[in-house]
């Protein structure tokens, strides 16, 4: 048997379709593409894996700021992830995006109370600059209770 589609794969309609049909699986070719799928996304995405457990990290906290040159940081989107780890409405995919610094906090120390692990950092500021603002900027991060790392995904 197939696992069910992610959010990403579905949209609203299908989501409520399944609920109605009571949870049958609709046939891969019913599916409705989403935005993202189409090449339609928000400007700024992100995806959190668990590098301890191997799996996507699940309903982490995670907050978007862009850094004004008088007021400070300034939040612009928050999103938890999704069972895939994903970050589908951290920004709407209309989002216009201006140059500068920007900063994406995960709130880990959560995830890792919720799992019932330790963990050595309670958040994850990770701060970025963008200046090409036609692009797409994708902040992956692998976490593990002792560490993290990141890089520009795709």
């Amino acid at each position: 048997p197939r696992p069910p589609p992610t959010w990403e794969q579905m949209n609203r309609l299908e989501v409520l379709t399944r609920h109605v049909a009571g949870g049958a699986a609709a046939p891969p070719q019913a599916l409705v593409v989403s935005p993202t799928a189409a090449g339609q996304r928000p400007p700024v995405t992100s995806h959190v894996l668990d590098t301890g457990s191997g799996r996507p990290a699940q309903n982490v906290s995670v907050t978007l700021e862009m850094k004004d040159p008088v007021a400070g940081w300034k939040k612009i989107g928050s999103d938890r992830t999704n069972s895939d780890g994903r970050c589908p409405q951290l920004l709407s995919v209309g989002h216009n995006l201006l140059p500068g610094s920007y900063r994406c906090t995960f709130d880990t120390m959560a995830y890792y109370a919720a799992k019932g692990e330790p963990c050595f950092y309670p958040e994850v500021p990770i701060i970025f600059e963008i200046k090409a603002t036609n692009e797409h900027y994708h902040i992956p991060l692998l976490i593990s209770s002792f560490g993290y790392s990141t890089y520009r995904g795709s």
